[in-house]
């Protein structure tokens, strides 16, 4: 080999270490509930990324930067979770993720992300997914404790204070029927009758006609998500209870309507103000995001726009938000930029993240709305704080 072929070949690789890091893309990772029996979460938060990050490459990426999205169907299935997780951190060597769809496949990713130290934006309900803070877990959606909360404060204003609580025996909702138990005094409201079902129950007759032999009961609260509450609506009408009916954040899909059909008319759920975007006054300063959503979401794929996909696009707001700040594909400083989130307008509100608050979210974020017609309707009711 000659002098001049050896310094032509060590200028060629000293070229190639210095060009890569400056061309790589960014790798982040999402572990999504596309199919099984949460998919009607899962679908449009992983259609939501897809076309997003699309978008966002399109125009530049990050910091000059594209984004290389790595996603994995858990099939609704915790194990699952675990499984795509490791591998997304281990060998796909990601620099963040964007998954959990449930509070079950939530909780089985976030001690892996929490031990690598990769930043994790999970989509749970569940309070538990934020609480206790942990350094490297971040979440978009609403508490089960911030839903009870808003719940009650709309059973108070209607001086419907003795209420029966029924709930799913899944993760969420174990979570929901606990931190609904630690505000009735706060809100001054009795459980007065509790039941439960196990998730994909399609018959609660036996359950709400116990509710129903309980004279006190003014309302009911039900803790849960997914189909089953679809379900538990239409045998709430079929043996003719008339009480209010209260649903879950749980529920924020116009396919939850379409299952419940005219069963669903009247009930109440929190939920994030996406669901009634167009009905908002043009003065409130969420509605152009809420919007703009909405249109990009239904003119690609053709579906009504859900909460849950809106869960997704402010992880990946708030993600990009992150990388360009931290100008680093380091896990520790996209964390810590992360964590100083400050007056990003999400789908969800307001995001305002803190070290002691890794949601970032107020409770006046949260809308109170009711079904009338086959359509989400707005409750002006003060949300409080």
């Amino acid at each position: 080999m000659t002098i001049g072929s050896h310094m032509l070949r060590l200028a060629a690789a000293l070229f190639l270490l210095a060009a890569a890091p400056a061309h790589a893309d960014i790798k982040i990772g999402a572990v999504l509930s596309v199919t099984g029996p949460a998919a009607f979460l899962g679908d449009p938060q992983k259609k939501t990324l897809e076309m997003y990050v699309a978008d966002i490459n399109a125009r530049g990426g990050v910091n000059g930067k594209k984004i290389s999205l790595i996603a994995y169907d858990d099939a609704s299935n915790p194990n699952q979770t675990r499984i795509f997780g490791t591998r997304l951190i281990d060998n796909d060597k990601v620099v963040a993720l964007l998954a959990g769809t449930t509070t079950a496949t939530a909780l089985a990713i976030i001690p892996l992300a929490e031990n690598a130290r990769v930043p994790l934006i999970n989509f749970a309900g569940a309070v538990q997914a934020v609480s206790p803070v942990k350094r490297y877990i971040f979440k978009t959606p609403h508490t089960d404790l911030m839903a009870c909360e808003r719940i009650f404060a709309d059973l108070k204003q209607r001086g419907l204070t003795t209420i029966a609580l029924i709930s799913g025996l899944d993760a969420f909702g174990a979570s929901m029927r606990t931190q609904c138990l630690t505000v009735t005094n706060k809100y001054g409201i009795e459980v007065a009758h509790e039941e439960s079902y196990n998730p994909g129950d399609v018959d609660m007759l036996r359950q709400l006609g116990a509710i129903q032999s309980n004279s006190r009961i003014q309302a009911v609260v039900n803790a849960g998500f997914g189909q089953t509450p679809a379900a538990l609506a239409r045998n709430y009408r079929q043996i003719g209870i008339t009480l209010p009916l209260y649903q879950s954040h749980g529920v924020g899909s116009k396919q939850y309507i379409e299952l419940a059909g005219e069963a669903a008319n009247g009930i109440r759920l929190p939920a994030a103000a996406l669901l009634v975007a167009d009905k908002l006054p043009d003065t409130d300063p969420q509605k152009k995001v809420l919007l703009d959503y909405k249109a990009t979401y239904e003119r690609n794929t053709g579906r009504s726009v859900s909460t849950f996909g809106g869960h997704a696009y402010d992880g990946l707001m708030i993600l990009v938000d992150a990388l360009k700040r931290a100008d680093s594909t380091d896990g520790a400083r996209i964390r810590d930029a992360i964590e100083t989130t400050r007056n990003l307008m999400g789908t969800g509100g307001l995001v305002n993240m803190s070290s002691s608050d890794h949601l970032g979210l107020e409770l006046s974020a949260f809308r109170m709305l009711e079904i009338k017609n086959g359509d989400w309707t707005l409750v002006n009711a003060p949300a409080g704080r």
